[in-house]
């Protein structure tokens, strides 16, 4: 999947892009046949850059929802000739898993348009999983012979048939199909279930990798194997030294940790971070100065997994360092140092803006620092991330923090975040909003009576209120 394309911040399509409760206040006050292009735009060319982790169905659904919207688009790009040439769930996952919603909500229109895909698109097993959750036992038997028949009567067929049993996300339509009435469909589906049952069984029984016993040599050169294949093994290879290697292996494992070949030199300096040996640090630098990319990249991720006191003293030192080590010191200041460290965590923060743009991997750890911190002078880098990044956990991270830094962030930012499409910044929302705002009461009012609404917004909801205030 290509990276997609965000508009800017200042625009509708920008702000319902990244999933900001203002994309919705504005798409509510727009023109309606805007707006609903705009959203039509997002579910239809989903805009996450990682859409396993990042939410935006429950927000899209919501505003199809506000605005009446026809569900026209999503149908015509479901059975688009596309959908037979590019497989991949994540062209119709997100419009999918709107739909899915949809029909919690009661529109029959998404319910008919999940079913009508699952009995006939490329990406049935997702269509078939909202289903799971939403459709009549009646409306799910009925889809049973459809999908059978994607799948022959051979031994290749019935292999295939076994592994999407075993796979799905949710059992329950197999599970009614295992009792259908129609013998051919019922026998056919627990031989399926009989058959992934035991794959997994070998699955979890098939020994790999080193075990104790193994030489320090061995995990050495099991690690390199890996990684001539393209494998990172150095991480589970550490972890196996711990079983393997004795006071007495020390000294090859340093050796290799200053200039073994990658896959050993990796392994060894995870393996002396982790255990807090007194030169892992020394040898971190080393490789940093003078190892491969590879090299460097593990001795930097060692480096910020150490909690011991003289990590942090060092951290202290490298944190303005203008290199890997520099950065992943800066984090490391932002999660273990203390109220003194402050100034390094925000010139860190700074930097990473202004080097690597609002969407920097290494801003989630520094804006997280911010917070904990408490660096009110970070208020103003904050609120830039906040309205830049495309990534709404980015977002929501950026949220929290000014909570704790921002004064205004009661009556600002979280009264849209109230809107927004992830749940634990709504949830943040819930507890800081301002309620003299009108828009914030009637808001909080609609989550708490939701049953789509995550419990711990609700929670907050209530805890704003009390337990016995009435929000209908």
């Amino acid at each position: 999947m290509f990276d997609p394309v965000i508009a800017p911040s200042g625009t509708l399509l920008g702000l319902l892009q990244r999933g900001r409760g203002d994309g919705t206040l504005h798409a509510l006050t727009a023109p309606r046949a805007e707006a609903l292009a705009a959203l039509d735009h997002c579910v239809l060319r989903d805009p996450r850059h990682d859409w396993q982790v990042e939410n935006r169905s429950l927000y899209y659904a919501r505003l199809y929802l506000d605005l009446n919207g026809e569900l026209d688009a999503i149908e015509a790009h479901l059975f688009d000739p596309e959908d037979v040439l590019d497989t991949d769930e994540s062209r119709t996952g997100l419009a999918l898993a709107v739909l899915g919603h949809l029909a919690s909500y009661g529109r029959r229109d998404a319910l008919e348009l999940l079913r009508r895909y699952a009995a006939h698109g490329s990406n049935w097993a997702w269509a078939l999983d909202e289903l799971a959750l939403r459709d009549d036992d009646a409306g799910l038997r009925a889809l049973a012979a459809p999908v059978l028949a994607r799948f022959p009567a051979d031994a290749e067929g019935e292999a295939e048939l076994a592994a999407a049993v075993r796979d799905a996300f949710e059992p329950r339509p197999w599970r009614l199909w295992a009792e259908d009435p129609r013998e051919s469909i019922a026998t056919r589906v627990r031989a399926a279930q009989e058959t992934g049952c035991f794959d997994r069984w070998q699955r979890q029984m098939r020994p790999s990798g080193p075990r104790p016993g193994w030489s320090v040599r061995a995990v050495f050169e099991w690690a390199q194997a890996g990684l001539d294949r393209g494998a990172a093994l150095h991480v589970p290879a550490a972890r196996c030294l711990v079983a393997v290697a004795g006071p007495e292996d020390r000294p090859e494992i340093v050796r290799a940790a200053r200039d073994g070949i990658d896959g050993a030199r990796c392994t060894a300096l995870r393996y002396l971070a982790d255990s807090n040996d007194p030169d892992a640090l020394g040898l971190i630098e080393a490789a940093v100065a003078d190892g491969t990319t590879v090299v460097m990249e593990a001795a930097v991720d060692a480096f910020e997994r150490m909690r011991s006191v003289a990590a942090v003293e060092r951290a202290r030192g490298w944190a303005q360092r203008p290199d890997a080590l520099g950065a992943a010191a800066g984090r490391m200041l932002a999660c273990r140092g203390g109220v003194q460290d402050r100034d390094l965590v925000l010139g860190a923060l700074r930097e990473a803006v202004r080097g690597e743009g609002p969407d920097a991997p290494t801003l989630w750890t520094l804006v997280d620092g911010a917070g904990r911190l408490g660096i009110a002078c970070a208020a103003p880098v904050l609120r830039h991330i906040y309205r830049e990044t495309a990534s709404s956990h980015l977002r929501g991270r950026a949220a929290r923090a000014l909570a704790a830094t921002d004064p205004s962030f009661a009556t600002g930012f979280a009264v849209e975040c109230l809107w927004d499409c992830e749940e634990t910044t709504r949830e943040i929302a819930a507890r800081h909003a301002e309620t003299g705002d009108a828009r914030v009461v009637e808001r909080l009012r609609r989550l708490a009576a939701d049953p789509a609404e995550e419990a711990e917004v609700q929670t907050a909801v209530r805890s704003r209120f009390g337990p016995d205030a009435a929000l209908g």
